[in-house]
């Protein structure tokens, strides 16, 4: 019988087994008195554990924080029914891919605007030691949505603490501030079984100074239901080898569906750990850095080490960003 692939994650972590249920510990309640149920898709975020979290990430604790352990692990066919529904944009919009740097399979980006300011790397604690990934702000009616990979935001059960979205990172600086999560969220599929093809993550993040996060570096417009196909950009912070999460990444090209284990998108790119979760643009516009987000960064496979897949934006990802953005 022929053997099931391999899937190492480009977050440095296991992507555990379809059917595997997550369970968390709960609180002892007296007899007869019922347990409070929390949406189990959302993470409350204490204001006492945001100032610890704000606090808790200093220069140097960012340019140590690494991405989480990589890990092959089994998994069988995933190939599930995503469910979809009519396209649907998010302003702003953007003109078609441009030229200047496409297809590109990894490299600094040099081409400034806005990317620059919405993009950012992510920090959080897990398992007890500090991890990075990557993140985007997003047009949001509360003006504080980011969107991230699910893994980014929970893994192996637990979701992750002292979470920061540090926008426009670079050499340990947070040029825009450090933005605490004041929730985070996944999809349903994430958060019951890690199934690959939902893992999207949000934040909402708590105003700094006074000031709502888009209103401080913008917010990109986001595509659901765009189909496959299609020309996209994808932006990261790579921490694992040759990368070291101080300069902001780019790949791009002409992307086609996963022909194995997944209903993701699929592209060449060389990104490593911690780009996990940065965003993929379609329409995207090199020359002021704005496009529309319709995936972020997710898996590879081992036997694949240059080819990047990323979760197709259908309904529930829609619904996790309505969710977010209307928090």
């Amino acid at each position: 019988m022929r053997g099931t692939p391999r899937i190492s994650g480009t977050f440095l972590g296991a992507l555990a087994g379809v059917a595997a249920l997550l369970a968390t510990g709960a609180l002892a309640t007296p007899a007869g008195a019922a347990a409070p149920q929390p949406d189990p898709g959302v993470r409350q975020v204490s204001a006492a554990a945001q100032e610890k979290a704000r606090d808790f990430w200093t220069p140097q604790r960012m340019r140590e924080a690494r991405p989480l352990d990589l890990l092959s692990v089994d998994r069988t066919a995933v190939h599930k029914q995503l469910r979809r529904g009519a396209p649907a944009t998010v302003a702003p919009t953007a003109p078609d891919a441009g030229v200047l740097a496409f297809p590109h399979s990894g490299g600094a980006w040099t081409g400034g605007g806005k990317v620059v300011a919405t993009a950012g790397r992510v920090f959080f604690t897990y398992q007890g030691r500090t991890a990075s990934c990557s993140g985007n702000a997003v047009t949001s009616a509360n003006k504080s949505t980011v969107l991230t990979a699910g893994h980014c935001v929970k893994l192996e059960g637990a979701w992750h603490t002292n979470w920061v979205f540090v926008p426009g990172y670079h050499d340990g600086q947070a040029p825009y501030g450090r933005w605490t999560a004041t929730k985070t969220l996944s999809t349903p599929q994430w958060t019951a079984s890690e199934d690959i093809n939902y893992d999207v993550g949000a934040a909402v993040v708590a105003p700094l100074d006074g000031h709502a996060l888009t209103d401080v570096v913008g917010g990109q417009g986001l595509a659901f239901n765009t189909g496959y196909n299609l020309p996209m950009y994808a932006f990261g912070f790579p921490a694992a080898s040759p990368y070291n999460g101080e300069k902001f990444i780019y790949c791009s090209g002409n992307t086609s569906r996963d022909f194995l284990l997944s209903n993701d998108h699929g592209m060449t790119c060389n990104m490593t750990g911690g780009s996990s979760g940065g965003p993929w643009f379609t329409r995207f516009d090199e020359a002021t850095g704005t496009g529309l987000q319709s995936s972020v960064n997710s898996f590879k496979y081992n036997f694949l080490p240059n080819r990047m897949y990323g979760p197709y934006f259908g309904a529930d990802a829609q619904n996790l960003y309505q969710a977010a953005q209307s928090s």
